[in-house]
């Protein structure tokens, strides 16, 4: 017998656990289909958007330290998605740029990204996915720590 039904908690706790399921599938899914950890993910995205970096300058855009982003970008270059550049001015300095399959990537991922492929059926219906939306928007906006107003959870 379970202690509680999910239709029982409150929408802070449904919140909090759709999100964790919804990042497992979704790196389930950059792994099986991409070959993608999350993290290589954002590195690319960042090189994507602002073209060859300093290894130091990756980290800061994708929030990872600089010892943290050396593993994620060796797995990168291995498959063939990122290079290493050594900047012409300053030696010591190492530079990442994508590939052009890393760019073949990312642009998979950015028509994945932005399709309007629906998650649920809420997301068929307008009206439904217009409020969720708002719903979402709050959440995320609200600066509020937990507990300092109504629940959340």
């Amino acid at each position: 017998m379970s202690l509680y039904q999910l239709g029982d908690l409150p929408l802070g706790r449904l919140l909090v656990v759709a999100g964790h399921l919804t990042g497992q599938r979704w790196n389930r899914y950059l792994a099986d289909e991409h070959g993608l950890t999350q993290a290589g993910m954002v590195t690319l995205m960042a090189l994507a958007e602002h073209g060859e970096l300093p290894h130091r300058a990756v980290a800061e855009l994708c929030f990872v330290r600089p010892a943290t982003l050396t593993g994620i970008a060796d797995t990168l270059e291995r498959d063939g998605l990122v290079e290493r550049r050594r900047d012409e001015d300053d030696r010591r300095s190492v530079k990442l740029a994508l590939t052009a399959a890393g760019h073949d990537r990312v642009a998979a991922l950015t028509a994945l990204i932005r399709s309007k492929r629906p998650l649920t059926s809420v997301d068929t219906d307008p009206a439904k996915a217009a409020v969720i939306r708002q719903f979402l928007l709050e959440v995320i906006g609200n600066e509020e720590p937990p507990g300092t107003g109504s629940p959340t959870c």
